[in-house]
């Protein structure tokens, strides 16, 4: 892939406005600049990828509207092979509807597989931002070697997002995100920066918020720099909810009102991110679990922990809980785990690669206790999908998680109560992009001696990179020593190896 050009990338990707490129010449427009939230794209299958821009002149109004007029807009796009769009590959218009905020969701089709292309967007005649993307590549194929990086837990206030910048710098192929892209609490104090607003409920203050996060121009550049796979958590709705039920009971909701509040969410998280049109929510619902698949080299099965769960056993929180064992209870409910091991059955790929949100590898403390958030308050589940791979000889199976603002790297074991039992499969941790601040140097490994299958752990913020071939997967996991100071240089905390065909972590 090509790497990242001065043009495309200064200010996080703004320096094409105003720059003439044909077929497009800027003019002198009457209207304000509404590129202000950038672009993004995401999705890729061989032929095509989604292309997302939202138009927000004014991206901070209370109203959530971005400064917009009650009007439709319309917006023409454009894909190139190069960034300075000399012949197109692709172009159309599309619609941005007041109703949607003046998002857009294009499906850019008619594209080669495993290639890269740029793209872009003009509206009320001004040119967006230029974002690179890539197709994946075409089935029965491997195509090249794929830089995948991932992240969660990006809280505003925490820190500023210089790891979503050296991610770009990082050159990835593809970026997941694993949750917790917002949070939904009301300004706080002591942060770096602070949120606008109390706690969101209305879909004006999700809309606000995601405008909030999506003006930082760190975060823009890491959407402009690769197509992205998303996944929601919990505080893109509310912290800790499992299906319908809430967590506690602040703010005070009535049963309409919290049902109001997760339709508000679910609408403005896909307004927001660049998913294909299947993914648009229907009410307080919205059908995020999906497999994206990347050739013959990988298959990226994303779920969701959070919509379809039981409630937390036990009360929720760190506890020793015989519930947590109970066959009925289910982390994805009973269609998305089927939907999962049919999947898995099907050996579409050399790697299959699990994307999900709360901590998977059994980790208790020396009292037994463990998180009921986790899949330890879902041991039946976990324990069903693991011998599902093994079932169904699954031959490389890998868990990516969030959530839990740490870095971690666990083998999968067949029995967690045995430490000589077969390993099964891998995990790897990102830690938060802020979330918990700058965090310390320190690699112990928390609850270590009680849970020998967990390898590594590191407490700086950041985020995971990967290179995925035929024969094997290196994750790198890429560490800030501080988030509260901008611009931080990244290291590399530690690095393992994944083999094909050899479950569980080996030095990197």
């Amino acid at each position: 892939m090509k790497r990242l050009t001065r043009r495309i990338f200064v200010l996080g990707g703004l320096a094409t406005a105003g720059v003439a490129i044909s077929p497009w010449q800027s003019a002198r427009a009457a209207a304000p600049y509404p590129f202000k939230l950038g672009v993004a794209s995401g999705d890729p299958a061989p032929d095509s990828v989604v292309l997302w821009t939202r138009l927000a002149p004014s991206p901070l109004n209370a109203d959530g509207q971005g400064g917009m007029a009650a009007a439709d807009v319309t917006v023409e796009w454009q894909v190139s092979t190069t960034d300075r769009f000399t012949s197109l590959v692709a172009s159309g218009t599309v619609t941005a509807r007041y109703a949607d905020a003046h998002s857009v969701h294009v499906v850019a089709g008619g594209l080669s597989p495993d290639a890269d292309y740029y793209y872009r967007f003009r509206a009320q005649d001004h040119i967006s931002p230029v974002g690179r993307t890539r197709t994946a590549p075409a089935t029965g194929t491997f195509g090249r070697d794929l830089v995948m990086a991932f992240a969660s837990c990006a809280h505003f206030e925490s820190g500023y997002y210089t790891a979503y910048r050296r991610m770009a710098e990082d050159n990835p192929g593809l970026v997941l995100h694993l949750g917790d892209y917002i949070y939904e609490g009301g300004a706080g104090s002591g942060g770096v920066r602070q949120h606008l607003g109390s706690e969101i409920v209305t879909l004006a203050d999700y809309r606000r918020r995601y405008a909030q996060y999506k003006s930082d121009p760190d975060l823009q550049a890491a959407h402009a720099a690769a197509p992205w796979l998303v996944v929601p958590d919990d505080h893109e709705v509310e912290n800790n909810y499992a299906n319908m039920v809430r967590a506690d009971s602040s703010p005070a909701l009535t049963a309409a009102q919290w049902t109001a509040r997760r339709t508000a969410a679910y609408r403005a998280y896909y307004e927001n991110m660049p998913l294909r049109p299947s993914s648009a929510p229907s009410g307080n619902s919205i059908p995020l679990y999906r497999r994206i698949r990347w050739g013959q080299l990988a298959t990226f099965h994303l779920l969701d922990t959070r919509q379809f769960r039981d409630d937390q056993a036990c009360g929720d929180g760190w506890k020793v809980c015989a519930d947590a064992d109970l066959t009925s209870r289910s982390l994805t409910g009973a269609a998305q785990e089927a939907w999962l091991l049919d999947g898995l059955a099907q050996h579409y790929g050399t790697w299959d690669v699990l994307g999900q949100q709360v901590f998977f590898a059994r980790q208790y403390d020396a009292s037994g206790a463990a998180s009921m958030d986790a899949w330890d308050g879902y041991r039946a589940s976990r324990a069903r999908i693991q011998q599902g791979w093994r079932d169904r000889q699954v031959r490389n199976p890998l868990v990516l998680t969030g959530d839990v603002h740490r870095a971690w790297a666990n083998n999968l074991k067949a029995d967690y109560a045995n430490p000589n039992s077969a390993t099964i499969g891998t995990e790897l941790v990102c830690t938060s992009i802020t979330s918990g601040g700058n965090g310390s140097a320190s690699t112990t490994i928390p609850n270590g001696a009680t849970n020998p299958h967990l390898r590594f752990s590191s407490d700086r913020r950041g985020y995971v990179r990967t290179t995925i071939s035929r024969t094997q997967v290196r994750a790198d996991f890429r560490a800030l020593a501080s988030v509260t100071e901008h611009d931080a240089p990244v290291t590399t905390a530690g690095s393992f190896v994944i083999l094909d065909g050899q479950p569980g972590l080996q030095a990197g």
